[in-house]
């Protein structure tokens, strides 16, 4: 099966929610600053979007590890 477009993105999406409250966590331990611990979070948040976007994109047109479904007849 090959995924679409959109599902990608929303593969995206959904794990960069994840990934951005932990950057923001982690940002608010190291720095203190809740202000500046949401800033780098939502900075983050975009690009790694982006970034994830495409290498789904990209693995999608590599064969490796993937196999031909079999044919089946009755």
């Amino acid at each position: 099966m090959i995924e679409k477009h959109y599902r990608s993105l929303v593969k995206a999406v959904s794990w960069r929610a994840t990934g951005t409250v932990d950057t923001i966590i982690i940002s608010f331990l190291v720095t203190g600053k809740i202000k500046l611990a949401v800033s780098i979070g939502f900075i983050e948040l975009f690009t790694k979007i982006c970034l994830y976007y495409l290498h789904e994109r990209f693995w999608e047109k590599i064969p490796f590890g993937r196999m031909k479904p079999e044919e089946y007849s009755i």
